[in-house]
């Protein structure tokens, strides 16, 4: 029998109304099985879902590492020890980041062998499957060790999320050549080159990340997030500058009547929301990372990616990848 997946109700912007309804849309839509993990007189009406009752809730503004040491009755902690007994598949949050990773680290641990954990977040790639940036915000500071093991754990996390056999990796950097790029991208450069193990395909560029000609995208933690958040800028200008266009004057928006069917396709494919959150690698168990700002769509897709994983086994192949002697 599958597990349920622990979602905490508590965490996010729109929660816990956004929260519960897309646990529910899971249930009904996707057939999956969710517990809801928080406050029950702050979650009201759970609409026939399960609740498992905490009595404390991390805030977005908390201390991370401070708010899980001290709040042990939190929907956060009590959702990562829910995964570590066994008695759930996979937890999900779209609560504080750096809470939630705390929480993940602390109660499940890390993988035989994996130096720090990293954030794998899907990159639409229109035409193809998401490329995958990692890491995308855990460790500001990496080795080029570090940025390797991001490298082979992010390969295993898109051979099992999107099917493909042998993913091509690429090292952000300011130019294609192997001697641009800061100590740290060239050293990681070098290793990378070495290792017969990964399809390296050399380093890329800011600009290649949309469209992408790689399938993994590895860099420091510092610089995905910056990179990320650039990126979701961009493309919020772009769609909201279009739009401001097509609605100036009865021509344009005769020509947006026209031009929606065709853009309506590319604007569903951007949107994070589909894409179903980040999965924190590297952990002995499943931990997707929703957006802050999550709707009840973007949760019930970040429920289908962990039901997916756990379906996938992702966990296993990750420690077999980073200790193939363990198998």
């Amino acid at each position: 029998m599958t597990l349920p997946i622990a979602l905490d109700a508590m965490g996010g912007d729109f929660a816990p109304g956004e929260i519960i309804a897309g646990a529910k849309r899971a249930v009904d839509e996707l057939g999956l099985s969710v517990i809801l993990v928080g406050v029950p007189e702050l979650i009201g009406d759970p609409h026939g879902l399960e609740v498992f009752a905490c009595s404390e809730v991390i805030a977005m503004d908390d201390d991370p590492a401070g708010s899980v040491r001290r709040k042990k009755d939190s929907s956060l902690v009590r959702a990562a020890e829910l995964v570590r007994d066994g008695k759930a598949s996979a937890m999900v949050s779209a609560g504080n980041t750096g809470a939630t990773m705390a929480s993940a680290l602390l109660r499940m641990g890390r993988l035989p062998g994996v130096v720090r954990p990293c954030i794998a977040t899907p990159i639409p790639n229109p035409g193809r499957t998401p490329s995958v940036l990692v890491d995308a915000g855990a460790n500001s500071e990496c080795t080029a060790e570090m940025l390797v093991q991001f490298a082979q754990m992010g390969s295993v996390f898109v051979q099992a999320h999107y099917g493909v056999e042998t993913p091509t990796i690429g090292l952000l950097s300011i130019g294609e050549e192997s001697s641009k790029g800061t100590s740290l991208v060239k050293e990681t450069h070098a290793l990378l080159a070495e290792l017969g193990s990964l399809k390296f395909h050399g380093n890329v560029e800011g600009r290649d990340l949309i469209p992408s000609p790689v399938d993994v995208v590895v860099t420091d933690g510092f610089t995905g997030n910056v990179a990320l958040k650039t990126l979701e800028g961009a493309l919020k200008f772009f769609f909201s500058t279009v739009l401001g266009v097509i609605g100036t004057n009865d021509e344009t928006k005769a020509a947006g009547n026209v031009l929606y069917e065709y853009l309506l396709p590319i604007v569903g494919k951007l949107n994070p929301e589909n894409q179903g959150g980040a999965m924190l690698l590297g952990l002995n168990g499943i931990c997707v990372i929703s957006h802050g700002s999550s709707n009840a769509t973007a949760i019930m897709n970040a429920l289908r990616v962990a039901a997916e994983m756990d379906k996938a086994g992702v966990v296993e192949k990750l420690r077999l990848a980073i200790r193939p002697d363990q198998s």
